[in-house]
């Protein structure tokens, strides 16, 4: 692997005065390292055509009106491990996470279909700004690339440079970082339960997947709207979705 073109882009970036530029800079380097597609996304939000979200990106051939055909993006499991990540990661490991999630099945159901189009493998790199996730870079194919340690912390690197570069580019910088600070620094049950709520189970339902007590579960319930602030369990949801927790 060419890890020279990583330490190449990350001088580049700034040089690249047009997004034209910027995406020419990063697709050499991705293909380089033999992946197919990629993108370098904003975090999804409710209720919203995930094209839209997409700075920069390479797509199979109907992938994307699949993805959005079936509402892949409510339960895609890459994008709800997001809300939890603080380091990258593979896709294949992301569906392990959530193995007694109700939804499931239908999470295998889309990686069998991702890799049907032609996603067999590949890794997401979070970004994350003062106040939370703000966004994402995926890469993948049909090939199975096995990337170092130092190759996926340079990864990492480009992904906020480009992702950063591109915004500052298109003017809208200011705008993710002058959003509304909040605490959302959540435990990794804490994120579980968000997600379970926002799926509409309630307190009893969660307590029997995660095998704790109704009270155990109401407890955490408690101190996650403390910390997002809110006045009850639909304003948990709806702030959880603004702030790019859940998606």
């Amino acid at each position: 692997m060419n890890i020279h073109s990583l330490i190449q882009l990350l001088v580049v970036v700034e040089e690249c005065n047009t997004a034209e530029k910027l995406v020419a800079e990063l697709e050499r380097v991705i293909r380089s390292y033999k992946f197919d597609f990629y993108g370098l996304l904003r975090q999804p939000k409710p209720n919203t055509d995930p094209m839209s979200l997409v700075l920069a990106g390479r797509w199979p051939e109907k992938w994307p009106q699949v993805y959005i055909s079936k509402k892949y993006v409510v339960i895609d499991p890459t994008i709800r491990y997001l809300a939890r990540a603080q380091r990258p990661f593979r896709w294949r490991d992301t569906v392990v996470a959530f193995r007694t999630d109700p939804h499931r099945r239908r999470m295998e159901q889309m990686m069998i279909d991702a890799r049907n189009h032609g996603l067999i493998d590949g890794y997401i790199f979070p970004i994350h700004g003062r106040n939370g996730l703000l966004g994402n870079m995926t890469i993948g194919g049909g090939t199975v690339v096995d990337l170092s340690p130092a190759e996926t912390t340079l990864f990492d690197a480009v992904a906020k440079k480009v992702f950063w570069r591109m915004l500052d580019l298109r003017g809208e910088s200011a705008i993710m970082e002058d959003a509304s600070a909040i605490d959302t620094q959540l435990t990794r049950r804490e994120m579980e339960i968000l997600h379970y709520l926002a799926d509409g189970l309630t307190s009893m339902e969660i307590s029997k997947l995660l095998k704790i007590s109704n009270h155990t579960v109401d407890w955490y319930m408690n101190g996650i709207q403390d910390k997002l602030k809110a006045k009850n369990r639909q304003q948990v949801v709806a702030f959880a979705f603004r702030y790019g927790l859940i998606s």
